[in-house]
């Protein structure tokens, strides 16, 4: 039985509770701001939060988890500073130097942007940041649990990711970056050869000091005087399964035998460190039932709605099974969505499948990326009811295919990243 059918009047109720959603982003965004990673601001948000869940839920907590937020993106200042050095240091004939130097910042590159671990945290202060769980128990036996998690915190403002939005340049951002990385490479070539030879090539030298600028520009990849509100990215991925717990208490329709937990989770901005930290503690304990845990994240861009199964820049793979069961439940809403990966970047889903937890994710974002993407822009003007309404009716369709069959039944359909958009396919 699809919500249409179980929730009455169910298209107007969709809309009250995508209401419901909307101002409580703009009263988060009114009242706390900006909410950097380990901030005050994103636990006053997440306080708020829990408010508009205690009513639905038997239990909402926020725990406490130690973390380092300035670690993740501490490679790109470190890259930067080590890249110049070791171009310096070629230049006076000192090439093996230069190699370590430009090892030591691919390496931070690598283990704490790409595979997210925790390789420079040692070396960062550490501060308490914090997740907020709300549980929603079922009318019957628990059987299965369903975890919807966003994320609470937002970013200081990309500088060259703003700047492409100005200049309607998508891609400039991830130019800068590959550029950067390319002269990272290009310097270990070169001082491994002049390590070999013993001498560094004047010609070279001369090349290296040249593309070294493209190393300064890390040093101003972040505004650090700018924070952004995040509105989209991601308190959409908060709100939209909040108002889901919502609409399934409030309407008399909780699940027969799943627990619902809404999660929104400290510090994603900051590596995934409150994903990360809720999985760890709960992996064990959640092997009691099927257990699937299902990343939000960015409810914005309709066209762009679909399930990830892929993550983490494409090192971490979701399961499938989770995915075509998604896939099903959009069709009981009555929509079309592809299977897409996550080829920069990652969300909360990543840490949980990387850790051994079933996991998905569902996403709404232009891969542009837009111009709201890590900017200024993502205010609650960008908002897009429209996109959170669908992703709201996909969401609580995945709530009630799940408490129904849970996963077994989608094992071995066939799964692969599609091309094409999202669509309404009941009009």
């Amino acid at each position: 039985m699809t919500a249409n059918q179980r929730i009455a009047n169910y298209p107007a109720k969709l809309r009250e509770y995508t209401n419901f959603a909307v101002r409580g982003i703009k009263k988060v965004c009114d009242e706390c701001g900006p909410r950097l990673p380990a901030s005050p601001e994103e636990l006053k948000s997440q306080q708020m939060m829990a408010k508009d869940l205690e009513g639905c839920c038997e239990e909402t907590r926020i725990e406490p988890f130690k973390t380092a937020p300035r670690a993740f993106m501490g490679w790109i200042r470190l890259v930067a500073v080590l890249g110049v050095t070791a171009a310096v240091s070629y230049f006076f004939n000192f090439a093996w130097i230069s190699l370590i130097l430009l090892l030591v910042g691919l390496l931070s590159a690598v283990l704490q942007f790409l595979l997210y671990q925790e390789f420079l945290d040692p070396f960062f202060r550490k501060k308490t940041s914090h997740n907020l769980i709300a549980v929603q128990k079922p009318t019957g036996e628990v059987k299965r649990r369903l975890i919807m998690c966003g994320h609470a915190d937002s970013v200081y403002e990309w500088n060259f990711f703003r700047l492409a939005g100005k200049l309607n340049f998508p891609p400039l951002g991830a130019i800068l970056i590959g550029s950067t990385l390319a002269v990272v490479l290009f310097g270990i070539v070169i001082s491994i050869i002049g390590t070999v030879q013993g001498q560094s090539n004047f010609v070279l030298s001369i090349l290296f000091f040249a593309l070294s600028p493209l190393l300064i520009f890390c040093w101003f990849f972040e505004n650090r005087r700018r924070p952004v509100l995040g509105a989209n990215d991601n308190l959409t991925g908060c709100y939209v399964p909040m108002a889901v717990a919502r609409m399934l208490h409030e309407t008399d329709n909780r699940l027969e035998n799943t627990e619902l937990i809404i999660m929104c989770s400290g510090c994603e901005e900051s590596g995934l460190r409150g994903a990360k930290d809720f999985v760890k503690k709960n992996l064990e304990a959640y092997k009691d039932v099927e257990t699937l845990f299902v990343g939000v994240d960015t409810m914005t861009d309709f066209d762009h709605m679909a399930i990830m199964i892929s993550d983490r820049t494409n090192t971490v793979k979701h399961d499938l099974a989770a995915a075509a069961m998604m896939k099903q439940a959009a069709k009981n809403a009555g929509y079309e969505i592809p299977y897409r990966t996550v080829f920069f970047g990652a969300s909360d889903a990543a840490a949980s499948s990387a850790l051994g937890m079933r996991s998905i994710t569902f996403a709404a974002m232009d891969p542009g990326p837009p111009a709201y993407y890590h900017t200024c822009l993502d205010t609650p003007d960008a908002l897009q009811p429209k996109t959170m309404e669908a992703c709201l009716n996909i969401l609580t369709e995945t709530a009630f295919q799940f408490d129904a069959t849970g996963m077994e039944p989608f094992a071995g359909v066939p799964v692969k990243a599609e091309k094409g958009i999202a669509r309404r396919i009941d009009a």
